[in-house]
């Protein structure tokens, strides 16, 4: 990819990963595909534009694989029902070192903007 592409994919969400909403270094950023290529997707028309890229930190970027994006939104929605069937994370939670908040089915990219409209 080219650098400028890349560069315009950092600053698409405000130099923010798009899932998350995380400040990311350029250095450290991962561009994402929104349509994921590995979904059997070949039309290079649909795949690799601009459009379809999108900042990504590099947890976000491994978490979501090759989900596309309603399926990485449904693993979201249980992610805090799987953390809590974690021992150390009950014991945590059970003294108030850590507060569990389900997922409000919103990514970062869907909320950008939004807040500046209303």
């Amino acid at each position: 990819m080219k650098k400028s592409i890349r560069l315009k994919v950092w600053k698409k969400f405000g130099r923010r990963c798009a899932y998350c909403g995380n400040l990311l270094q350029y250095q450290d950023m991962q561009v994402d595909h929104l349509i994921p290529r590995l979904k059997g997707r070949s039309d290079k028309n649909i795949v690799e534009i601009f459009e379809n890229y999108m900042p990504s930190c590099r947890r976000c970027n491994h978490y979501k694989r090759s989900y596309d994006l309603e399926d990485f939104r449904e693993l979201m929605k249980t992610l805090h029902g799987r953390v809590l069937d974690q021992y150390l994370c009950k014991v945590a939670f059970d003294y108030g070192i850590v507060e569990i908040y389900p997922f409000d089915g919103q990514f970062y990219f869907e909320k950008y903007g939004k807040e500046n409209d209303e």
